[in-house]
């Protein structure tokens, strides 16, 4: 995501994977009417603005408000936009996309959204990456002389699995899941060095507070989060966005840690090539210590 795409509210990917995006930080009566749109995207796409906001317990002025704080003109624009949306899934994909986990569902049922959510969080994410940014990224990790990475919770375990990632590859690079060490680690970084912090929500305190630190000391930072206007974007250099989608059971912990691997892939993967005899080199020595680390065939295990 760019400086402007920040200030204007103009992002890239689908209209619902947008609202999705912005949710957190609308006007009350915003969201309200946010969220009658993401749970019905096909019936609003027939509705006159009338008739949708008498649903909404609002005026049509909110909508007109909701309307152009997701980007759009007006309301006829939001219409186009959801029956095209609409038109690109299946009726079975709607239903999962706008259905939380129900209490009472059934395995079938459960397995099925959880599928698709998965799924999706990944082709989604795809989507919205700004490929521009990413590749500014991988810039900016092939001239770093270091590659410091903060997050906590679920956001950890994807940072520890970036680390191991670029460390495979000669890389240097320090996953810091605890926020004391992740703060002492950001006090020393300098202007050769770059910082990645992962949040889903944006508002994770820790993370923020270790990267505007780290900022401070001249490091470039990047975030990875799924929501543009998240506080964790005023301390970073770079933007990446992500496009997870949350249910009451697995909240900020399943599908935007998936969401947030895809990203880590890309930017593994496209750093790799940059220096492919070099990174096949590396591939190939540290396959060959792991191997020494498996049970040989015939050998019983100790």
């Amino acid at each position: 995501m760019t400086a402007e795409q920040r200030e204007t509210g103009s992002f890239d990917g689908g209209i619902l994977i947008t609202i999705r995006s912005l949710l957190p930080n609308l006007a009350p009566v915003e969201q309200r009417v946010a969220q009658a749109v993401l749970d019905d995207p096909s019936g609003v796409a027939w509705r006159s603005i009338s008739e949708f906001a008498r649903a909404c317990g609002t005026s049509a002025t909110s909508v007109v408000r909701f309307c152009r704080a997701v980007g759009l003109r007006g309301y006829p624009d939001l219409r186009l936009a959801l029956a095209g949306a609409v038109a690109h899934q299946d009726a079975a994909s709607v239903v999962a996309a706008s259905s939380d986990i129900d209490p009472d569902d059934d395995p079938v049922t459960i397995t099925k959204k959880i599928a698709y959510a998965d799924a999706a969080a990944v082709s989604d994410t795809a989507s919205r990456l700004d490929v521009s940014v990413l590749v500014t990224v991988v810039d900016a990790l092939a001239a770093s002389g270091r590659i410091d990475i903060y997050g906590v919770g679920a956001s950890g375990l994807v940072a520890v699995d970036l680390q191991t990632k670029l460390q495979r590859i000669g890389r240097p690079a320090f996953a810091f899941p605890d926020p004391h060490m992740a703060m002492t680690s950001a006090a020393l970084r300098g202007q050769d060095d770059i910082v990645i912090g992962l949040s889903h929500t944006g508002t994770t305190v820790d993370t923020i507070d270790a990267l505007a630190e780290a900022r401070s000391h001249g490091a470039t930072t990047v975030t990875i989060t799924n929501f543009p206007w998240s506080p964790i974007t005023e301390v970073a250099d770079l933007v990446l966005l992500t496009a997870a989608r949350e249910t009451t059971f697995r909240s900020g912990a399943m599908t935007s840690r998936i969401a947030q691997l895809t990203v880590v892939d890309c930017l593994f993967v496209m750093l790799a090539q940059r220096d492919l005899p070099a990174t096949m080199d590396a591939l190939e020595r540290t396959f060959s210590a792991a191997q020494a680390k498996r049970v040989r065939r015939g050998r019983p295990p100790r």
